[in-house]
């Protein structure tokens, strides 16, 4: 369920399962989208975001690969309208970027054993395979805080869009 330019007040007002399919829409993790849309009502899309940004934060990592199965492979074919618009630029990048944005996912994957996540928006594809060569670097530790950082930035886009917010 998409509720694109909603408005925070009728959110608010929708039924606990239309809240929670519209959240879902937003982040794939089940915890987080019945624990914001129980937070209900918010005063502004701030304080939406903001509990969305603490329950990320507290999410045990199972739901967070749930969250992660919501995402496709930077490069790849994007499998919602949410994702083909903040991989927009990937789509135009030259074949030789493709090409090593996949060969780099592979790599990624393999040492971290979940996808490259990244806040794609407004990146080329060209800056996104130089963060994921960067990202190889880190151990798998502080990998994992960094995806959950992209993660909440992503959330945080994709929020705003179904509230109808923006800034």
């Amino acid at each position: 369920m998409t509720l694109d330019g909603v408005g925070i007040a009728p959110f608010n007002a929708l039924p606990e399962t239309e809240a929670v399919a519209a959240l879902l829409a937003c982040c794939s993790a089940p915890a987080l989208a019945r624990a914001v849309a129980a937070g209900r009502p918010y005063a502004n899309v701030e304080d939406l975001l903001e509990t969305a940004d603490a329950v990320l934060a507290e999410l045990p990592e199972s739901e967070i690969d749930r969250a992660l199965d919501g995402h496709p492979r930077i490069g790849d074919r994007p499998d919602t309208a949410s994702s083909a618009r903040e991989q927009a630029t990937v789509a135009s990048a030259a074949d030789s970027i493709r090409a090593a944005l996949a060969e780099g996912n592979r790599s990624y994957e393999e040492r971290f054993g979940h996808i490259y996540l990244v806040c794609a928006t407004g990146k080329s594809g060209a800056e996104l395979l130089e963060l994921l060569y960067a990202r190889l670097g880190n151990d798998p530790q502080t990998e994992r805080r960094v995806m959950r950082t992209e993660l909440a930035k992503i959330n945080r886009i994709r929020l705003r869009r179904m509230l109808g917010a923006t800034g």
